[in-house]
């Protein structure tokens, strides 16, 4: 059995990528397809064949890559999958647009249907460092973009979504069934510690939509709370700005380091709406409990009283009660690391293996 990946592009370290990781872990032969790979960017992949398409050759294909999003979709129609049996698609964008040969069956890991032209639209325009003649032009772009990924979505014989949540958006928009796979996290190096510390912790990518404003703007109204954030992104040095000197910003960070964080904190806070949220999942494999806001794949991951905490409006006040209440104490580690288990990666690579298998069965007969 033949296989090939195909990503988005490589150019960030996030979630998506951590997916993609443990696709090529499990098939290592396989090729990378991609727009593009901007090396240093992303670790894991030193010693995979990565195939980049055209626009990677054209100037500032690397680094002003948005300008290129009208040709995002015809730069995935131009690979050529002859010869593989089966190729997964790991996406939150174009790659589900590629055209495979007849026999060869595509199967696509759905990080959610692309948000800029379905859910996010507004916010993605009015965030673009563009001139405001090419932000008048956009929506027609979007437009026409929108079509094209929901005809793209045709072509994949079989849609698996990170969460409930992207299931249900991969009906609405893209009008396919789909199977859930919980993304694959490192819950065995979740370790439990004794005693936990003082502050309270959260992290990721520091871009807009995960409203890590929400909880800077929460701990400047409690000097007494302390707070550590961890991470880097565009949106760095303006939370530092206007964050109080009880919040510590410690950067980008080790696996090793944020376990070390994650398993001494208070609790680990989760402010934004995400299709899943992986690092909720690794605070519980410390024993943590989560403070979430509940919407989004936290709500099926967060157990009430059991794993954690959902909030329901994203404002500082109801994040200020919650924490002010807080008690650390009254969790459960062992039950809270017990129940991080179902996103294990050996978890998840069963179940991708499994339809992997049965899929090419498939086809073959």
């Amino acid at each position: 059995m033949k296989i090939a990946l195909v990503h988005d592009y490589l150019a960030q370290d996030g979630g998506a990528e951590q997916v993609l990781r443990r696709l090529h872990q499990m098939w290592p032969e396989a090729p990378i397809f991609t727009l593009f790979h901007r090396p240093g960017s992303v670790s894991g992949f030193e010693h995979a064949e990565i195939r980049e398409s055209y626009l990677a050759r054209l100037p500032l294909g690397r680094t002003k890559y948005q300008w290129y999003l009208p040709l995002m979709p015809g730069a995935f129609e131009s690979f050529d999958f002859s010869g593989f049996d089966v190729v997964i698609s790991s996406t939150s964008a174009f790659a589900k647009g590629i055209i495979t040969p007849p026999g060869t069956v595509h199967i696509c890991y759905c990080h959610t249907p692309t948000r800029y032209l379905w859910t996010d639209t507004a916010e993605y325009i009015a965030d673009l460092k563009y001139p405001k003649i090419i932000k008048l032009i956009l929506p027609r772009v979007m437009h026409r973009l929108r079509m094209i990924d929901r005809l793209q979505a045709e072509r994949v014989e079989v849609f698996i979504a990170n969460s409930k949540t992207v299931q249900q958006r991969i009906q609405k928009y893209y009008h396919r069934d789909s199977t859930v796979v919980f993304p694959p996290v490192m819950v065995e190096k979740g370790v439990i510690a004794h005693p936990i510390d003082e502050y309270f912790i959260s992290g990721g990518r520091i871009v807009p939509y995960k409203r890590f404003d929400l909880i800077v703007e929460t701990f400047n109204r409690m000097p007494h709370r302390k707070l550590i954030i961890f991470g880097d992104g565009p949106a760095l040095n303006e939370l530092k700005k206007r964050a109080r000197s009880n919040i510590t910003f410690v950067g980008k960070i080790s696996d090793d380091e944020k376990i070390k964080l994650l398993s001494r904190a208070q609790a680990f806070i989760h402010p934004q709406l995400e299709d899943f949220g992986i690092t909720p999942i690794e605070s519980m494999s410390c024993g943590r409990p989560v403070i979430a806001y509940g919407k989004g794949g936290a709500r099926e991951t967060v157990v009430p009283g059991v794993t954690g905490v959902l909030f329901e409006e994203q404002s500082w006040n109801v994040l200020f009660e919650i924490i002010e209440s807080f008690d650390p104490t009254a969790w459960n580690p062992e039950t809270i690391r017990a129940h991080a288990q179902m996103c294990a990666t050996s978890v998840f690579e069963t179940r991708m293996r499994q339809i992997v298998e049965e899929e090419y069965q498939k086809h073959r007969e």
